[in-house]
């Protein structure tokens, strides 16, 4: 509710800026026309966004749908995972993006056989090592929080 108010409040700044050009008289010269353009363009964008985050409050909140990959516990944002470590294939990403690690544990069920996670697992988790590991859910991927081996 506080980015609503605060970008409210952005977009009117501009239009303020737009009724002093009027008041000094300089809105028919090529600089007050050019500075009109760019403030209503700036308050043009605030508001659109300031209207589309009352879309989504109104909505429920925010997005409903939040990708993770991975098995352990669907609904939280950590989970817990025990097993010995079948394989880790690394994959590098392109520029901008995290490096994933697809690990494959032995014995599991086919509907959630693999966790993946970001960066270079193969170290961290060695091939045959019967290990539980403990991460957390990001955007798509989890991320390691602990490896204890057994």
């Amino acid at each position: 509710m506080l980015l609503i108010a605060i970008s409210l409040l952005l977009a009117l700044v501009p239009l303020a800026g737009i009724g002093w050009i009027l008041v000094s008289g300089t809105l028919f010269t090529v600089d007050g026309l050019f500075m009109s353009l760019i403030l209503l363009t700036m308050s043009g964008i605030v508001g659109t966004t300031a209207l589309f985050e009352v879309w989504q409050w109104r909505k429920g909140g925010g997005p409903s749908f939040s990708p993770s990959l991975g098995a352990g516990k669907a609904s939280s944002g950590s989970g817990v995972e025990r097993g010995v470590v079948e394989s880790v294939e690394f994959y590098e990403s392109g520029v901008g993006q995290p490096n994933k690690s697809i690990v494959k544990f032995q014995g599991k069920p086919p509907a959630a056989p693999f966790l993946v996670f970001e960066g270079d697992m193969r170290n961290a988790l060695p091939v045959g090592q019967r290990v539980e590991v403990t991460f957390r859910r990001a955007a798509g991927y989890n991320v390691l929080v602990d490896v204890s081996y057994s």
